[in-house]
């Protein structure tokens, strides 16, 4: 790994910023995929018809918050040079905003709607802010691999946050705890991880950027000033802004399967909190191996190619989910989706930082992130449009999914990547 790193970093502040990937995905396997999204639907808002479609905008409203705060944010962080200040800040958003969410029950439709804006704004700029730190540990040349990396540790954390909640799940009601005691238990148990687990970020990873005398006192008016400027000058970077629109297409539909798959998994599989908890953590060990081995194989065929095959991965996963009645392909399904999922987020982080400019990395990454969570906007809540309209026709709504992926596909044949990566270099 050293031969891979830039001078002076060390292996072990390599682990210590994929300890935060490790840390934060724990908060969106338990609470955006497989527990906290099916408990909403079913017993918060009691599994009204409008339970759905509310899920997806409570989930699009949190977005929404971290699309208009993460750009100043990022442009803020990298003129004072202080991303881990604000790293930390989000942590305990995100932190905080999950242990509340454990005092959530039927009918708390108001506070469990608030705790997940609050979490989640958390997560969206922790997520950020950490990718930011990629182009200062990694050389240019082993993006993917280290990118990679981060992702599947990450993964790990998720399985592990998820061995918990199973282990409540199943064990808590034979000692007299109902669902919604164990859910709780797992929701505070899932911040307890992401606190736990986030330490060594804190201890170990370095801040190695420079605030300039000119930025060091200036002021928030000035520094929002700064980023709507900053904003217009995207125009110099054309493939960073096609990369951009092809993660916001892709992630669209990203954003559905992890927002919606346990309700995707109830209402037309059948499956018990249990089963879909037992999915995803299975689903979880093939993203962790996608992440890894499309993190070395994109620094080899190229980043372009890398994410094109996983754009067609997500196709077939689509394909098969709308139209299969077997649960032993919609197990196949949800493994392509784990495989998927873990290869295009690393080959889109690693394309986002051979595009930015090294003076701007959290600015750039803060631009990547507000398309992808423009896209966790947009792809739920056509979702759960089509749902509503057509009398929870989830089918359906999963295929229309689909041409998200498509959409992205097509868009990634205008990108040309040592174009951007030298108009990175020039800037």
């Amino acid at each position: 790994m050293k031969a891979s790193l830039q001078a002076g970093v060390t292996t072990r502040e390599v682990w210590s910023w994929a300890a935060f990937d490790f840390a934060n995905s724990g908060y969106t396997t338990v609470v955006m995929t497989a527990v906290f999204n099916a408990y909403f639907v079913g017993v918060v808002a009691g599994n009204a018809e409008w339970a759905t479609f509310l899920w997806t905008v409570v989930v699009a409203a949190s977005n929404a918050l971290g699309v208009l705060v993460m750009p100043f944010v990022g442009g803020l962080a990298d003129r004072h040079a202080n991303k881990k200040t604000w790293l930390f800040a989000a942590t305990a958003l995100a932190v905080l905003g999950t242990f509340g969410l454990a005092f959530s029950g039927p009918g708390t439709i108001v506070w469990s709607a608030s705790m997940v804006l609050l979490s989640n704004l958390g997560y969206i700029l922790g997520e950020t802010l950490n990718s930011a730190f990629l182009p200062e540990l990694s050389k240019p040349e082993s993006v993917g691999r280290i990118s990679g990396l981060g992702w599947s540790f990450g993964y790990l954390g998720g399985i592990a946050t998820l061995g918990c909640a199973l282990v409540i799940v199943q064990f808590g009601p034979k000692h007299g705890f109902g669902l919604d005691a164990c859910v709780s238990a797992t929701l505070a148990a899932t911040a307890v991880v992401f606190m736990l687990a986030s330490t060594p970020t804190f201890l170990w990873l370095k801040e190695r950027a420079k605030p300039s005398e000119t930025h060091a006192a200036e002021g928030a008016t000035a520094s929002l000033a700064a980023t709507f400027r900053a904003l217009l000058s995207l125009r110099e970077f054309p493939d960073f802004g096609l990369l951009a629109v092809c993660g916001f297409l892709y992630q669209s539909g990203v954003s559905v399967v992890i927002s919606l798959s346990a309700v995707y998994a109830s209402a037309v599989m059948g499956f018990t909190t249990e089963d879909t908890i037992l999915m995803v953590f299975v689903v979880n060990f093939t993203a962790a191996a996608g992440a890894y081995l499309f993190g070395k194989l994109q620094d080899r065929i190229g980043h372009k190619a890398a994410l094109g095959l996983t754009l067609l991965l997500w196709l077939a996963m689509a394909g098969i989910a709308a139209t299969t009645q077997s649960r032993a392909l919609f197990w196949a399904a949800a493994n392509l989706a784990g495989l998927a999922m873990g290869s295009s987020q690393s080959a889109g982080r690693a394309m986002a930082a051979v595009f930015a400019p090294p003076a701007r990395t959290a600015e750039f990454f803060g631009y990547w992130n507000t398309a992808l969570w423009l896209a966790a906007i947009v792809g739920p809540l056509a979702y759960g449009s089509v749902a509503w309209a057509t009398g929870n026709n989830h089918r359906l709504a999963i295929g229309v999914t689909a041409l998200f992926f498509v959409a992205a596909l097509v868009v990634l044949g205008f990108i040309r990547v040592e174009r951007g990566a030298r108009r990175a270099r020039e800037a």
